[in-house]
Order: C-alpha cells, then sequence, then structure tokens
C-alpha cells in the first residue's frame, strides 16, 4: 500500500497530531482549530518504568513497614506495599464501580480501587524472602527511592483497561447515560474471563461492540504472552514493556476528530501504522509521513506557538493580558485590564475581560501542563451574577482538559482557588532552567533545548543553501559541549542525513541563549 506524504499545507479546522523527531527528542503537538492545545516531550535521558511488568524478586520483607523491597533489575530495588499485594482471599464481586478515566494518568493507579474490603493479612503472610513475583511499576524511582510496584497487573488498551488479577467491572464516570452504560457492563461481563476485570474507558460511548471485542481480545493476548514468558524467564527481568510516547498518546487520544496525523520519522510512522492495524485499522489513512525540507513544526507554526508559550505575560485580544508565576508548588494567574477600556459601564468591562481570560486560562493551563495548587486572580467583580457567569465559564472551559481539575468558586476577593493533576514535568521546567544571571528569579532554555533548536536551524540552514559542504555552528561553551558529548549522536544522525560536515565553536563569550548557525 502506497504512503501517503504530507505536504506543506496552513492549519485545517478540525484537530490535528504533529509529531517531531530530532535527534534523541520527540515532540508531539496536538492542534485544534489551528491553535495549539497541548505539546508532550520525550528526551529519551529520563527514561519512565510506568506501567512496565516485572518478574521480581524478593530481597527483603518489612514487618513493621508492611512491606517489602523487591530486586526488578534497576538500579534500586523496588518498594511493594502490602495493600498493592493481591491476595487469594480478594473480594470477588464486580460490582459496577465508576472511575475515572484520566488518559494522561497511571493506569497501575486504577487496581488499587478494587483492594479487599475487609483488612488486609500482614504482609509476612503473603510473600517471603527470595520469593519471585510478578510485578508493574506504578511510580518512576524518585532520587534516592525505588520505584513502587503492585502485584494488581493493569494493561491499558483503546477502549478498555485489562486488569486480569481483580474480579470488578468500573466504568468511566464520564458515560453519562444510563442506557449506554448497562450495555458496555452487559458485554463487558459476557466476554471477559472469568475472574478477571475491566475498566471501560471514555471513548466507548457509542463504539460498536465489534471494536471492543477485538480490543479485549488484544489485551487478554497481551496477558496470555505476560504468563508465558513469566514460566520461561529467571527474576529480575522485564517482561512486558509500557508503549512509548507517541503510542500510548494515540492509543489515549487519537478520536474520530483527528483529521490527521503527520509524522517526520519513518521509523515512528511505521510504528504507529502497525498498532492502528492491530486496533483502529479505520484510522490508517489519517497518518502521514512528512517529507518537506523545512523542519515540520515551522511548516505547521507550531514553533512559533511553543515560543511563545514560555512568556510570563500572555495577550487576550481585547488588549487585556494574564501574568503566570509558576512556582514549584503554585501556579498564580494574575488578569489585568491592560489596554480594554470597553464600552459601558465598569462592571461591564470588567466582567468581559474576565470572561475572555478564563479561555485563556484553561489554553494555558492544559499547553504548560501545570499542575498542583493553582490562584486564579480574577478583577473584582461587584455584582454576583457576574460571579456566577465567570464560574459557569469556567467550569465549562475546563471540561475540556484531559487531567482531572477542581475549582472553588470566587471568592469575594476575586480568587479562585483549584487544583489541576499533572503526571508529568510542565512545559517550562522541561525546556528550561534556572536563569542564574538573575539570581534564580526567572528561567532560560536549557542546554539541551538549545541544542536541539540548533538542530532545527541546521535543517532549516541545509534547506537554504543546499551547495555548501560545511555548517557552522558558533555556541555558548555549555551548548557546545553537549554536541561533542551526551549529544554527538544526533550530530553525526544529522551530517549523514543532510551530507554535510557541522563544525562547532565554543564562544566563551556568548549568552548560554545565543547561536548562529550559517554555511560556507
Amino acid at each position: 500500500m502506497a504512503q501517503r506524504i504530507a505536504t506543506p499545507l496552513e492549519f485545517a479546522l478540525g484537530t490535528e497530531i504533529i509529531v517531531n523527531t530530532t535527534g534523541r527528542e520527540t515532540r508531539v503537538a496536538l492542534i485544534e482549530d489551528g491553535r495549539l492545545a497541548e505539546i508532550h516531550i520525550d528526551r529519551g535521558d529520563a527514561e519512565s518504568y510506568v506501567g512496565n511488568v516485572y518478574l521480581g524478586r524478593v530481597v527483603r520483607v518489612l514487618p513493621g513497614m508492611q512491606a517489602a523491597f523487591v530486586d526488578i533489575g534497576l538500579e534500586r530495588a523496588a518498594f511493594l506495599y502490602a495493600g498493592d499485594i493481591y491476595p487469594e482471599f480478594v473480594d470477588k464481586s464486580d460490582d459496577d464501580i465508576d472511575v475515572d478515566d484520566d488518559p494522561d494518568a497511571t493506569i497501575a493507579e486504577a487496581a488499587p480501587r478494587s483492594r479487599p474490603r475487609h483488612g488486609h493479612p500482614p504482609i509476612q503472610d503473603l510473600i517471603k524472602e527470595g520469593q519471585e513475583v510478578l510485578v508493574q511499576v506504578a511510580k518512576d524511582p524518585i532520587s534516592t527511592k525505588g520505584a513502587r510496584v503492585t502485584t494488581h497487573i493493569t494493561l491499558p488498551g483503546r477502549y478498555l483497561v485489562y486488569m486480569p488479577t481483580v474480579n470488578h467491572l468500573g466504568i468511566s464516570r464520564r458515560i453519562g447515560r444510563d442506557r449506554e452504560r448497562r450495555k458496555l457492563r452487559d458485554f463487558v461481563k459476557k466476554y471477559r474471563p472469568k475472574g478477571a476485570g475491566f475498566i471501560v474507558r471514555t471513548v466507548c460511548a457509542g463504539k460498536p461492540t465489534e471494536a471492543l471485542k477485538q480490543d479485549m481480545d488484544y489485551l487478554i493476548e497481551q496477558w496470555e504472552t505476560i504468563k508465558k514468558n513469566q514460566g520461561k524467564k529467571k527474576a529480575p527481568i522485564r517482561i512486558h514493556q509500557e508503549d512509548n510516547m507517541v503510542v500510548r498518546l494515540v492509543r489515549d487520544g487519537f478520536t474520530s476528530e483527528v483529521e490527521r496525523m503527520v509524522i517526520d520519522t519513518k521509523q515512528i510512522f511505521d510504528e504507529i501504522q502497525n498498532f492502528m492495524s492491530k486496533l483502529m485499522p479505520d484510522f490508517k489513512d489519517r497518518v502521514q509521513l512528512y517529507r518537506g525540507a523545512d523542519p515540520v513544526f515551522d511548516t505547521f507554526g507550531v514553533e512559533v506557538e511553543l515560543n511563545k508559550s514560555l512568556g510570563q505575560k500572555v495577550w487576550l485580544k481585547s488588549g487585556g493580558y494574564l501574568i503566570i508565576d509558576q512556582a514549584e508548588a503554585l501556579t498564580a494567574i494574575d488578569v489585568n485590564s491592560g489596554k480594554f477600556v470597553g464600552s459601558s459601564s465598569l462592571e461591564d468591562t470588567t466582567t468581559q475581560c474576565n470572561l475572555e481570560a478564563v479561555d485563556e486560562i484553561a489554553h494555558q493551563l492544559r499547553l504548560r501542563n501545570i499542575g498542583w495548587i493553582i490562584v486564579l486572580d480574577f478583577i473584582d467583580m461587584e455584582r454576583q451574577s457576574n460571579r456566577d457567569r465567570v464560574n459557569k465559564a469556567l467550569e465549562k472551559a475546563l471540561k475540556k482538559d484531559r487531567s482531572r481539575t477542581n475549582a472553588l468558586k470566587i471568592s469575594d476577593l476575586g480568587l479562585v482557588e483549584m487544583t489541576r493533576k499533572r503526571v508529568q514535568e510542565d512545559l517550562v521546567q522541561s525546556i528550561s532552567q534556572t536563569y542564574h544571571y538573575c539570581g534564580g528569579t526567572g528561567h532560560t532554555r536549557s542546554s539541551t533545548t538549545i541544542v536541539y533548536d540548533i538542530l532545527r536551524e541546521i535543517q532549516r540552514e541545509n534547506a537554504r543553501t543546499k551547495n555548501e559542504e560545511n555548517i557552522f555552528i558558533n555556541a555558548n561553551p555549555a551548548v557546545a559541549d553537549l554536541m561533542y558529548g551526551a549529544e554527538l549522536g544526533s550530530v553525526e544522525d544529522l551530517e549523514r542525513d543532510i551530507k554535510k560536515r557541522i563544525v562547532v565553536r565554543a564562544m566563551g563569550h556568548y549568552h548560554l541563549e545565543r547561536y548562529e548557525v550559517y554555511s560556507r
């Protein structure tokens, strides 16, 4: 079958997914109606183990902590709580339970919902030192702490999440119609293996039962493969690896609303095509391979929008603006009227500015992946009816967010306290570092981010000057060291692709973010 080749086109109305790979960095942009809505970045230097299944060996049991250390082959032993062990006496009911369906959340978190209801035996009665145990990583290692693991295995699919060790059926809260819930519940109960459980995800609503059965068969086969490999392997060893970032985003976020997905790397294109052949064959023709000379994010306008997203000040169309101050555990967003003077009363002007700010705030929370505690400081409104309008607008805007949010009502001071679940590093932290030139009060793009900016600029320079033999880089020493060190493989791969020599020069007087790319 011939590949569809994406060509440089303007934004289309609707939803698009754009995938760019530069060296070890992969970036995925979600575009909604021509506007950058989400950006996901994976640089391969901070591997996540969440979702991986390991055959481990218990190295130490701690009765005083009701926990155990399990060797799964990583640098540090993993931590297993007694409550995360699936015992034989687990509650065998199959109640229709409500669950949150957050595709960005750790799927392994779903299993502990099905723990026994009437106590738990001591850990020394459940496992022994030297025993082999099949576990799944629920939380990555942090600092000096090892990974947290569970024996409640969960395998996410397109429409369902399979829980082979617990006899429960969960239905996403976002599937609101009782008739639809009953239909899905009855179908899954009919075909699921005896004693196993499933979570029915939001995307199931309205889908034909054939698609659900295909997903169910795929997950059951995956579990059978895990069990078969378990019998052939010796601990500690990885038995199953969770899908990479791009596949996960396709699995969890590629709906009928996505008009096309454009990928600039043949390897990832083939991987997505293979995945869709198994679970989403009807969407295969929406995936296109990009062959343009310019970087794909340039062609689709993503790079410009991404650069804007780091700014502390965000302008509104009316002339008002937001000030976004991000700290480690709290983010404050201040709404200002700026140049917006309105056309009637001060109260109406204030309300209009706040309503416009609501949509931009919801957009920025998704785009920057801001999480934890958030305080919104709206412009003061005298009338309760206007505060209610802003509250309802905020509630509506946050419904588009796939991450779980919880917002309180506007206080008399014009403040909204809210939380947003975040399961990965926010955008500012992932591509920047503390700005030491101003005593740590701001941020500048990190050395690694600058390296990938340079690699993309090399692609642009190569497209402009086809006949030159060499491309020269002048950069800050820290950036130059990276290009000749950890990122040397990426530089050499690019040299082979463009068939030109890349020469990097360290310039001691250059600011970290300053660089020059030229040919001769």
